[in-house]
Order: structure tokens, then sequence, then C-alpha cells
């Protein structure tokens, strides 16, 4: 069955927790990072390399809503989906699904990120087109964006 996500899989390490036990929230967002770019070397190499000449990939914007704690060793599923998809700009939603050994899941959290795809020295940077690899690696995933954007017409 096809997903409308990419998946990153993650165990909480001791690392990433706070005094109390749980996971530090800023752990959250490193893993929307961790996702994103694991999404890039899989899915669109190309733009990796585009990365290293002149393309820059700016977070707009960014947000988690937590609905239940987890702690060390919790193993979760990490979903990217795409939200919206522009000329210049996108945006990504991202669960948070914790998955226990019988194979139970729970939506522990939610979160966004958009993201601009920009060009240029750091002293004139300006908005660019986001790049064909980049879009042609998110078309298994635009149905859902597709879907949603139909939705709020």
């Amino acid at each position: 069955m096809a997903r409308d996500y990419y998946e990153y899989r993650h165990t909480v390490g001791f690392e990433e927790t706070n005094l109390v036990g749980n996971v530090y929230y800023v752990n959250y967002l490193r893993w929307q990072g961790r996702c994103r770019e694991l999404f890039l070397k899989e899915k669109a190499p190309e733009v990796l390399a585009d990365v290293q000449d002149d393309l820059k990939l700016f977070t707009l914007k960014v947000d988690c809503e937590f609905f239940a704690e987890i702690t060390a060793f919790d193993e979760l599923s990490i979903r990217m989906q795409l939200s919206e998809l522009g000329q210049t700009q996108l945006e990504f939603t991202f669960d948070y699904v914790k998955v226990t050994e019988d194979g139970a899941e729970t939506l522990v959290a939610r979160g966004r990120q958009r993201i601009a795809c920009m060009r240029g020295p750091n002293t004139a940077t300006v908005p660019s087109l986001i790049p064909d690899a980049l879009t042609r690696a998110l078309e298994p995933y635009a149905a859902r964006a597709r879907a949603m954007a139909g939705r709020t017409a």
C-alpha cells in the first residue's frame, strides 16, 4: 500500500530527555529537520548537490503541538507529509507516532514547517522556484496536498 508520507524511524535516547525523564521539546524540531534531510538524501539527492552550490532552503516557520509524553527508548515514526506546494515555498506537516512492539500506534505530537527556496549570495538572496528535482521527489506526496487545497478553496 502506497503511503502519502515519508517516514523516519527513531528510538529516543537518554540524551533527548530532561531531568523529569520525558523528551525535551527542542528534540521534536530536531527530528523534523532530520526527517527533511533524510528525505532529500533518499528521494532528491540532486537537491543536496544544488544546496552545495547556491540553493538555500530557508525555514520560515516551524511549530509543534504536543498530545502525550514520550520517554527514553520509545520507538517513533516521524511521518512527513506535503501540505502545500507553491512556486517558491512549500509546507510540510509532521506526525510523531509512538509505535509499540505489538504494532499499536499513538499520535504523540504534530508539527509543521514552512520552507522557502532562495538563491544568491547571503547579502543578496532572492526567492527561487522550487527545483524540478524536488518537485519530482514530492509528486508521490502531492495528492494529499491537492486534496487539502480543494477543501480550503
